[in-house]
Parts: C-alpha cells; sequence; structure tokens
C-alpha cells in the first residue's frame, strides 16, 4: 500500500491515521463509518473472497464527501470536499483500489464568488456522484458545474461544454439507453430558478430551457420517459436567514405545496403540474409511461417527520421539529432512527398521473425503509420490473423489489455494517432484465473496515459471489457508476490499457 503525500493547503501535519485534537464530540457525520479519511493512497492486488466474474472488466468508482483533516467544510454532511474511490477488477483479480480528492477551488480554500460579486459555479464540493458521459469522465454536484476526471481519478477541471453550461448541474442526470441523450437540470437561489438540459450522446448540449418554479426550490433528482421529463417541485425551499451559518441554506417550507411536473421532451411545451401529498424525494427509482399513456413514478417517499429528522441528524435545520424523527434509511444516520417508527418512513412509493384527465394517484409500495434506488441502465425512462435499494432498519441489506409481483428480497449483513448503494452491472448477453450483479462498498460502523460486496442480482439472498477486501475504512458516501473497459470516448479509452497500473 503506497501513502500519497497530499498537497492540499490546510493538509500539513496531519498523519494517516490522524483525527482532530480536542475532548468535543465529534458530529455525526465525521463519526464512525462516515468518518473522513485523512491520506490518499494506493493498493494493489487486493484480497478476494469468492469468485469475481471474469465478464467484470473494468472500474468501480464512487463519490462522496470527505472534509480535509483540520477543514470540515461546513456543518452538514453534504458539504464535505468530493472524494473519489475506485476499484480496478480485471481477469478475476482486484487489481487495485485508490482514492483521490476532486481538486476544485473549493478544496483549495478559494472564495465562492468572483471579485464583481457574481458566483463561480467551478467552487463547489464535486461530492455526489461520478458518471461517464461521451467520452467525459464527470464528478458531480448539484450546486455547481462538473468536475472531469480522469479513469485514475485524477482531476483535470471544471467542465461548462464548450461555455455553453451557465448553470449548476445535477448529480442525477438520466441518460436515454435508445437515443444516449443525457437530460439534466440546474436549480439555482437566484431566477431562473430550474433550467432544463439535453445532451447529445456525443457529448455536445444542444438544448436549454427555463422550467418555472414559484420560488428557489431544492430539487434533486428528477425522472425522464420515452416522450416526458418529470419534475418534481417539493416543499424544501432555500431559506435566506440560513446563509453563513455553515449549513445547507434550506429547510421544510410548509407553505410551499408540493407537486408533480409532466413537460413533453420534443419541443418548448409548457409544463402541467400534477399536485400530490407534502413530501420530499431525495432519489427517484425509474419513470415509465404505461399502456394507458399514464405515466407512473417510482421513488424514495420522505414525510414531514421523516424529512425533518433526517436534515437535524445531518446538519440541517428543520421546519421547527422538537427531536429527529424516525424511519430514515439513509446509510450513516441511523442515530435519526428511532427503535418503533412513529410515522412512514422512507419507503419505496408510487405516483401514476393521467396528463388525458389530471388525475393523480400515490400510494406507498412497501413499508421498508429504504433508499439509494437503482436499475438496470437499459431501462432508464422505460417499462421496468426490478429496483435494488439498501436499507438500515433495523439491519444493513441491500433490498431488491419486484415491482411486477411485489416480491422483496433481502440480503443482510448485519446491524454493525452499512450498505452503500448497489450499482447493477449486467451480465454480458443476459437474457433478462436481472440477469448481472450488484456491487456495493459495505463499512463497518465503527470504522474499522470496508469491503466491496458483489451479488447475484437474480438471487440477493444467496452468499456473496465475492468480497473484495478494502484496505482501508471507505466512509459512507453517495453515488458511483461502473465503467467497464471501452466504455465512452476521450476519457474511458484508457480504461482498457491500465491493467495492473
Amino acid at each position: 500500500m503506497t501513502d500519497r503525500t497530499t498537497r492540499i493547503p490546510g493538509t500539513a501535519g496531519h498523519g494517516a491515521d490522524s483525527a482532530p485534537s480536542g475532548t468535543e464530540p465529534r458530529p455525526l457525520a465525521l463519526s464512525g463509518h462516515l468518518a473522513p479519511v485523512p491520506t490518499e493512497i494506493d493498493a494493489y492486488d487486493l484480497p478476494v473472497s469468492g469468485t469475481l466474474p471474469p465478464e467484470l472488466r473494468g472500474r468501480y468508482l464512487r463519490n462522496g464527501p470527505n472534509p480535509l483533516p483540520g477543514r470540515g467544510g461546513g456543518a452538514h454532511w453534504f458539504l464535505g470536499h468530493g472524494m473519489l474511490h475506485g476499484i480496478r477488477i480485471a481477469g478475476g483479480r482486484a487489481e487495485w483500489y485508490r482514492n483521490r480528492w476532486v481538486r476544485t477551488t473549493r478544496l483549495a480554500g478559494l472564495p465562492s464568488t468572483r471579485p464583481d460579486g457574481t458566483r463561480d459555479l467551478a467552487n463547489n464540493p464535486a461530492n455526489t456522484h461520478v458518471i461517464e458521459h461521451g467520452g467525459r469522465l464527470l464528478a458531480l454536484c448539484e450546486s455547481g458545474l462538473p468536475h472531469r476526471v480522469t479513469p485514475d481519478l485524477d482531476t483535470l477541471g471544471p467542465e461548462d461544454f464548450g461555455g455553453r453550461l451557465h448553470t449548476a448541474m445535477t448529480a442525477h442526470p438520466k441518460e436515454d439507453p435508445v437515443t444516449g441523450e443525457l437530460h439534466f437540470f440546474g436549480y439555482a437561489p437566484t431566477p431562473p430558478y430550474v433550467t432544463y438540459h439535453r445532451m447529445s450522446a456525443s457529448g455536445e448540449l444542444e438544448h436549454s430551457r427555463v422550467v418555472d418554479v414559484p420560488a428557489p426550490t431544492m430539487m434533486h433528482d428528477f425522472a425522464i420517459t420515452e416522450r416526458y421529463v418529470v419534475w418534481l417541485d417539493l416543499p424544501v425551499t432555500f431559506d435566506a436567514a440560513l446563509r453563513g451559518t455553515g449549513s445547507m441554506p434550506m429547510r421544510w417550507n410548509d407553505a410551499y405545496g408540493a407537486r408533480l411536473g409532466v413537460m413533453e421532451r420534443a419541443g418548448d411545451g409548457p409544463v402541467r403540474w400534477f399536485d400530490i401529498q407534502p413530501c420530499y424525494v431525495f432519489h427517484v427509482g425509474n419513470a415509465r409511461e404505461d399502456a394507458a399513456g399514464r405515466i407512473v413514478l417510482d421513488a424514495v417517499r420522505y414525510g414531514r417527520d421523516t424529512f425533518n429528522g433526517l436534515w437535524e441528524a445531518i446538519g440541517g435545520a428543520s421546519a421547527g421539529q422538537a427531536a429527529p424523527a424516525p424511519g430514515t434509511a439513509l446509510p450513516g444516520v441511523s442515530g435519526a432512527r428511532a427503535a418503533a417508527p412513529a410515522a412512514p418512513g422512507s419507503v419505496l412509493y408510487r405516483w401514476t398521473l393521467d396528463p388525458a384527465t389530471g388525475a393523480v394517484s400515490e400510494a406507498p409500495l412497501d413499508d421498508l425503509a429504504v433508499e439509494f434506488p437503482t436499475l438496470h441502465a437499459g431501462h432508464v425512462g422505460r417499462a421496468h420490473r426490478y429496483l435494488y435499494l439498501v436499507s438500515d432498519a433495523p439491519s444493513g441489506a441491500v433490498v431488491r423489489y419486484d415491482v411486477t409481483t411485489g416480491e422483496r428480497q433481502t440480503h443482510d449483513v448485519g446491524p454493525d455494517r452499512a450498505v452503500g448503494e448497489a450499482v447493477f452491472v449486467p451480465a454480458q448477453d443476459a437474457r433478462a432484465e436481472d440477469e448481472g450483479w450488484l456491487l456495493s462498498i459495505v463499512t463497518d460502523r465503527s470504522g474499522a473496515g470496508s469491503e466491496l460486496l458483489v451479488l447475484d442480482a437474480t438471487d440477493v439472498t444467496a452468499a456473496p459471489v465475492a468480497t473484495v477486501r478494502l484496505p482501508r475504512a471507505v466512509p459512507a458516501g453517495f453515488h458511483g457508476s461502473w465503467i467497464a473497459d471501452g466504455d465512452g470516448g476521450a476519457d474511458a479509452a484508457a480504461l482498457g490499457n491500465e491493467a495492473g497500473r
């Protein structure tokens, strides 16, 4: 294992296993399996239990917040500096692990505003997701521009797509599996509050338009179908009173209401809005059009109390809740969960919208607290049968839902371990939607260690296909991608030439 010297302002004097000095309690986002690591390392020939499928040839990359030693980056978990973790797999071997901070201007301690007072969109933590599109590997965070990185996780710099992107970019873009287009948006605290963008399969930004909403809203995710874009205009909004507090300047707003918007992908037609029961959604599973032309949206829904409990636990300001509410499954926030939930938690939920009549129906699909839904990328915006999620209630688990039959399968890893997002990797020449594997980083709640879990997606109850023991504890983070050798162009072309590096 090789330690890299990290020459970043503010890191001098911190060793490989250093911890903040002082006796004050550590915030939840700096403790246990959320605790940030203080260095960047490279490790080779990782130990494997079981057998890694020979078809897995590429990199599993995952992003998440990791404040610099001595510089927390903010009181809120979501504000920590982005760190990429990568595991290279080929020929049945786990060839290497490495981790790198995304070198942003925020990491360097530079201000978020320019001398003329305008916002610098390049100044963001780049801490939420990492994807490939049009030959670029991109580290994403919804508060600013994406950052382009190399297959070895080095930062190339902010990416504005030839000067065409003038807004932030969501960390949850949607790639159409048929056209290859990337659909995404940016939101802002000043008008225009939401802007939609469409990018070609080759990575050219082709179309942008403003989506009118009444106030600055925290729109974390959205959905597409074959013909529509589905917007989530929900009651978590910017609060100017929270600026300068070191936390996220958003909170639940009872006066805002909740609605879903349906916008045709073609042209610049109006958005049709459907009022729904107040809630919040961090993550969409998928959306599709059914045989009757209705839009069916599956996502993880938070009620008011559940959202406020989670938001307080990770450093946010709630809408005046006296105590954390139970039922959240976001990994790393088990402190926000009570033993006996008194209100619905973060559950898989379905909304059905009828553009012809304006009717909307909604109902939970299950009562298990879950988060981080994923699916086969070939079914984004189209009919799907399977969704894969993770749970933290009462034990860490990977969860598979068959949304056709209602069957739920779980792979339990125990109450002392936290499970990260499970990324689906399809098998070569697969004949069924679920033929493939699930990749997830599992971390001990004590922060003692981590492993990459590889499950058979057709039967998640079975023993793991393989586990890769990682050389250090990887903090529970957010989202990741499997980047197969040969996927994409300019940045990803080198993937097949770097085995063993």
